[in-house]
């Protein structure tokens, strides 16, 4: 693995001011999704400054395991000098110039090399720089495409419950996480949510039978759409395995139950691949891995491992098909979609793909990393562990006969009070999430192996007992 070296690593830390990395980012920087205040009251900024393999380091020079592979996106470790070389090379040759009615090389090539690997009949690829930019350019392709076609009364979207598709109005409204959304509605109309596939809070009658509970689970999406009215329903998004509330994976039969579903009201179906995309489950995409097909396929992060922001939408040749008649176009783009230097970068990133088998890695190792992870659970806070790929949650509770889980203000002491600074003084970095109920997800870089697994364990082993402490 090419990786950068010490001496070529420039360290933050040896500029002048380093000390007061985290006052200065106090002052202008604005962090996503975070409680700026509690900073303000005396709390310091984490700051990290450099990366190598499957760790980190802060400011203060601490080495962290990447638990979460950055936000589910370094697929192939930190520090890749293939990838900067990748970079810097386009850069010298062609910097930066719109897709809007022109191409370039490296987005042509990355066309070609994404639909390689899509399942068929998926052959067109509309970039953009995010997943949840991806997510939104769906939702519209969808709606232009039922108006253009006859159907103008085809505009809802039916999602599931505390999934996450993005920040964008669009992708937000179809998002099922409450708080979310709150301070930014009224919102766009016409979005539904149904349940998700978390077995272990499946209503009772349906705790027997993980394949029967799937089947529920998937039949209430045609309950939806013979309620909203099957004329008026657009679409349906999944991701395969859902990440919000803790990694879900489909039951035997429930994405093809969801395909049937869709393909008898002329609804479109498509699978949110933003986190399981590129690896994470061990192919690049998971719908070709669980063997769906989708009409769209809505991807970004692991394109790259990070590099640069990539995101793409890849649609079917029947949605595709009404854009060649006429003096038809879909109005709709991002400055920087196709971005010439994105893909490039995406490019030599599937070459280090193919080249260490990464994909094969990921699915040769997974019962590895889930054996590990199921070690835990003699400690009696761990109530589930569930996932797939490199891609894991671990959902606590404080009654594991019962399943009773924390109350909002024992969720709130638990994961912020003392969970999340914690595991990071502790050395791991991953994600403690109340959105569903209490969880710790992990999603490292895809070349860990059985000694990063068993650090893993360990750090969360040490932690999650003195949690136990503090609860029972």
């Amino acid at each position: 693995m090419a990786t950068t070296s010490e001496a070529d690593v420039v360290l933050y830390h040896d500029d002048e001011h380093h000390e007061n990395w985290s006052e200065r980012a106090k002052q202008n920087l604005w962090l996503s999704f975070a409680r700026m205040g509690n900073y303000e009251q005396g709390g310091a900024i984490p700051v990290i400054t450099r990366g190598e393999g499957v760790y980190v380091w802060d400011d203060r020079d601490r080495k962290i395991f990447d638990g979460l592979a950055g936000l589910f996106t370094v697929q192939v470790g930190h520090g890749r000098e293939e990838l900067v070389e990748a970079a810097a090379k386009q850069m010298r040759q062609l910097s930066y110039f719109p897709l809007w009615g022109y191409a370039n090389p490296p987005a042509i090539e990355l066309a070609e090399r994404l639909t390689s690997f899509t399942p068929s009949g998926l052959n067109h690829v509309f970039f953009s720089a995010t997943g949840g930019e991806s997510v939104e350019s769906a939702i519209k392709l969808i709606k232009q495409y039922y108006k253009m076609t006859g159907k103008p009364l085809k505009h809802k979207v039916i999602s599931r419950s505390i999934a996450y598709h993005g920040t964008t109005q669009g992708a937000l409204s179809i998002t099922g996480i409450p708080a979310a959304k709150q301070y930014f509605e009224p919102l766009i109309a016409g979005h539904h949510k149904v349940p998700n596939t978390n077995f272990y809070r499946a209503p009772l009658n349906h705790r027997d039978d993980y394949m029967e509970f799937g089947q529920w689970a998937a039949n209430r999406i045609e309950e939806m759409i013979n309620f909203e009215g099957a004329d008026t329903v657009a679409a349906v998004f999944v991701e395969p395995v859902q990440n919000s509330g803790g990694c879900f994976p489909p039951p035997p039969g429930y994405l093809e139950r969801v395909r049937e579903i869709c393909d008898k009201y002329d609804v479109m179906m498509v699978c949110d691949e933003t986190i399981t995309g590129f690896g994470r489950i061990g192919d690049y995409f998971a719908s070709r891995l669980f063997g769906i097909t989708p009409d769209i396929i809505t991807c970004g992060k692991g394109m790259t491992s990070g590099y640069f922001p990539m995101a793409a939408m890849i649609a079917s040749d029947r949605l595709y098909e009404p854009f060649l008649k006429d003096n038809n176009a879909f109005l709709h783009g991002f400055t920087f979609g196709g971005h010439p230097v994105g893909a490039a970068v995406a490019l030599a990133n599937l070459d280090i793909f193919e080249k260490e088998k990464i994909n094969e890695h990921v699915r040769e190792n997974e019962g590895n990393f889930y054996a590990t992870l199921e070690k835990l659970y003699d400690l009696p806070i761990v109530g589930d562990v569930r996932g797939a790929g490199f891609f894991y949650g671990i959902e606590m509770v404080k009654d594991r006969s019962t399943r009773e889980t924390f109350n909002a203000d024992e969720s709130e002491k638990l994961l912020r009070g003392f969970l999340s600074k914690k595991l990071y003084d502790s050395g791991l970095y991953c994600r403690t999430d109340d959105r569903g109920d209490p969880v710790i997800q992990l999603a490292p870089p895809l070349i860990a192996n059985q000694s990063h697994f068993d650090e893993i364990e360990g750090i969360l082993r040490s932690v999650l007992t003195e949690a136990c402490e503090l609860i029972f």
